[in-house]
C-alpha cells in the first residue's frame, strides 16, 4: 500500500515536473518564443544602425561640404543660383476625347 501511493506520488511530481518544463512560464515554448523575438530584435537593430550610419555621414557631409547643401537647398526648397534661368516642365493632362456613338 505505502509502495502504491510513493509510486503515484512520483508520477504527480513527474507530470507535474513534465508541465512546468515544456508549458511552464519559464518552461521550453517560452524560452523559444524568446529566442525568436531576440532575432527579429537583432535584424531591427542591424537595419536601423545601417540608416543612423547614412545619416551620421550626411549631417558630416552637410556640415563640411557646401555641394551636399547645395543639392538639398536644389532640390527640397527649389533655390536656384544667380543668373541660373528655372525652367519648369508641367504635364497637361488632355481633356477626355468624345465618346464616338
Amino acid at each position: 500500500m505505502i509502495i502504491k501511493l510513493i509510486l503515484g506520488l512520483l508520477a504527480l511530481l513527474l507530470i507535474y515536473l513534465q508541465y512546468s518544463l515544456w508549458l511552464g512560464p519559464h518552461g521550453i515554448v517560452k524560452l523559444r518564443q524568446l529566442e525568436q523575438s531576440v532575432v527579429l530584435q537583432k535584424q531591427d537593430n542591424a537595419e536601423l544602425g545601417e540608416r543612423n550610419q547614412k545619416l551620421h555621414a550626411e549631417v558630416i557631409d552637410l556640415k563640411q561640404g557646401s555641394d551636399a547643401l547645395e543639392e538639398r537647398a536644389r532640390s527640397e526648397l527649389g533655390m536656384i543660383k544667380p543668373g541660373e534661368i528655372f525652367y519648369q516642365v508641367i504635364d497637361q493632362q488632355l481633356p477626355p476625347a468624345p465618346i464616338a456613338r
